[in-house]
């Protein structure tokens, strides 16, 4: 097999969906025995020393209701994100209004919104 260079790395990544990325991440974990939330918790405070932002640093992720889309997507698609089982997730769903994701960063916040608004579900970010 041929060595891939970070380059073709990084551009196959760039081409990969949230869900995707998620599955990816969930993947390279088992297989390696290893966590993404202590490297990722690590990155994100030398920026908090910088300069202010104007907005908010942590936000909340809130799935207000079902809208047009499928449940079942819906349901997929909280279960991707949350990492929850299928039926924790239906509950999670089935509760909605309710918190989703909470203390996150914006920016991943929208990546998850975009991924539930393409499920049909009806999403806040607080």
């Amino acid at each position: 097999m041929a060595k891939l260079t970070k380059e073709e790395i990084i551009a196959s990544l760039k081409e990969m969906s949230v869900l995707e990325l998620n599955e990816l991440v969930k993947a390279v974990e088992e297989e390696f025995g290893v966590t993404a939330a202590a490297p990722v918790a690590a990155a994100a405070a030398p920026a908090e020393e910088g300069p202010v932002n104007a907005g908010p640093t942590e936000v909340t992720l809130f799935l207000k209701g079902l809208g047009t889309g499928s449940k079942v997507a819906i349901i997929k698609a909280v279960q991707a994100i949350t990492g929850l089982g299928l039926m924790d997730a239906k509950k999670l769903v089935d509760a909605a209004p309710a918190a989703i994701k909470e203390k996150i960063s914006p920016v991943e916040a929208e990546g998850y919104k975009k991924t539930l608004v393409d499920a049909g579900a009806e999403v806040e970010i607080k």
